[in-house]
């Protein structure tokens, strides 16, 4: 009798598991279907009308032109116009949100995130730097992306190095990112006092976030960076599971808390530093999505980094679409709209927040 209901708990506690892992699971590929459906309602809309028909049998008929065969006009809007600009808000949102994640998990501070550690400042330095003095790293057409990547390595670095100097504890971190923050704020502020009007326009438009830079090039170098970094923050996921009982206890659990802290963080901030330096600065995005998955799916960030990346996605393609269509043909700055969708979000989660999330 002893052993039968043995055996019968652990079928239950096997049942219980499956189904644990089962609505992770569904909520990642909930989240990539959303994504599919929400890219090809974008690519349908616009000053050409398009069919979402005509937008799948455009991209379609690159992997099977003897089945599909659509207009040229579809296949001009989508291939040359639509899809960069869409699949740039993909994979900057899904980079932006694991970021978030990621640094909200090994600091254990829900406000973390690529803005508030100052990584958006520095990049936004950069490109002011670029437009309103002409000076850079690098010259030619990549002036304003090389300084906006150096200077957010620049910003990233000097939190990691104040932050090791001191012992990479989550406060010295965030105090670290906070300093860099008001500091490459204010000498932008001082560039553009400075600076023409018409550059300080140009500098301030870079500075809200924008997607229409975007092309096939420039997606190729993001998409290559979020191939090599992703893989190596899922490696840590575990890691940053122990870390959240604390620095003690995961110390005592083998990980090494300090290497494990500054490894995913140099790792995460070159991904967004990757990001920034085309897309501008885009807030919300990371701070928003790590939250609204870990209310959905618990804490476990084997599961909540990719669905972070997935959500974030979801919600910067979202957040573009409704730019280019509420004041169509004008089109708003996505880093302006994700403002306007985060803030009361995130107040709304504040207010509905019952318990910790770590």
């Amino acid at each position: 009798m002893e052993t039968e209901h043995r055996k019968l708990t652990k079928e239950e506690v096997r049942g219980q598991y499956s189904k644990f892992i089962g609505r992770k699971t569904f909520f990642i590929f909930f989240f990539l279907a959303l994504i599919l459906i929400i890219s090809g309602i974008s690519a349908s809309l616009g000053s050409a009308n398009i069919s979402i028909w005509e937008v799948y049998s455009a991209i379609l008929h690159k992997l099977f032109p003897d089945y599909f065969e659509p207009g040229w006009i579809a296949d001009v809007c989508v291939w040359n116009l639509r899809l960069p600009r869409i699949l740039m808000g993909i994979v900057a949102g899904a980079g932006l949100g694991v970021a978030g994640c990621v640094m909200q998990a090994i600091l254990r501070n829900p406000l973390a995130s690529p803005y508030t550690l100052g990584i958006s400042s520095g990049a936004g330095f950069g490109a002011s730097l670029a437009i309103l003095a002409g000076a850079g790293i690098v010259g030619g057409d990549y002036l304003v992306i090389g300084n906006a990547f150096v200077f957010a390595l620049l910003c990233s670095f000097t939190v990691l190095g104040l932050s090791s100097r001191k012992g990479a504890t989550p406060e010295t971190m965030i105090l670290a990112g906070i300093a860099m923050m008001y500091l490459f704020g204010a000498m932008t502020t001082i560039l553009q006092y400075f600076g023409e009007a018409e550059a300080v326009k140009e500098a301030v438009f870079w500075m809200v976030g924008d997607l229409g830079r975007a092309s096939w090039p420039k997606l190729t170098l993001i998409s290559g960076a979020l191939a090599c970094c992703i893989p190596l923050l899922m490696i840590k996921s575990w890691d940053l599971n122990v870390m959240s009982a604390g620095d003690e206890t995961a110390a005592s659990l083998g990980v090494d808390v300090k290497q494990t802290r500054i490894v995913t963080m140099a790792v995460a901030t070159m991904m967004v530093a990757c990001i920034v330096c085309f897309t501008g600065t885009i807030g919300f995005i990371g701070l928003v999505a790590p939250h609204l998955t870990r209310l959905a799916i618990g804490v476990d960030n084997r599961f909540v980094l990719p669905a972070s990346g997935l959500l974030g996605a979801v919600l910067l393609i979202s957040a573009d679409l409704v730019a280019r269509r509420i004041l169509a043909p004008i089109i708003l700055p996505v880093g302006a709209v994700t403002a306007f969708m985060g803030a009361p979000l995130f107040l709304y989660m504040i207010m509905k927040r019952k318990k910790e999330f770590w």
